[in-house]
């Protein structure tokens, strides 16, 4: 079993930065390739970034690409989400998630067993 609370969410103007957090319990963090995933109103939750359980391998969407940066450290039982030059399309609540196929960054939400409840992004334009 893998607990997740995600926090770092806020309001930030266009153009700003935030780091979101997702701080898991348990000692098989490392055991667990992690995503994040958003969802704003009125559309499906869609897939933002992943990274293997090592660290060495990560994915991203499209529309974060080059913007975001997804980081680990399990030593702390951590993944990280750095999110820059921020978009008001970025407004969604960010949830991280956690797979047991430590291996691969996988962009399927079906994958992960594991949810946070979720962080709210509100960038004003």
């Amino acid at each position: 079993q893998v607990q997740l609370v995600e926090s770092g969410g806020g309001l930030v103007q266009a153009g700003g930065s935030l780091r979101l957090s997702c701080a898991a319990s348990g000692r098989t963090f490392s055991s667990y390739s992690m995503g994040w995933f958003r969802q704003a109103p009125g559309k499906e939750r869609e897939f933002v970034a992943a990274i293997t359980s090592s660290g060495g391998s990560t994915a991203y969407a499209d529309s974060v690409k080059g913007r975001f940066t997804i980081s680990r450290d399990n030593a702390k039982n951590t993944v990280y989400l750095q999110m820059n030059s921020l978009k008001a399309e970025d407004t969604a609540v960010y949830y991280c998630a956690a797979n047991p196929d430590r291996y691969y960054p996988s962009t399927y939400s079906a994958v992960y067993n594991y949810w946070g409840q979720g962080t709210q992004v509100t960038v004003s334009s």
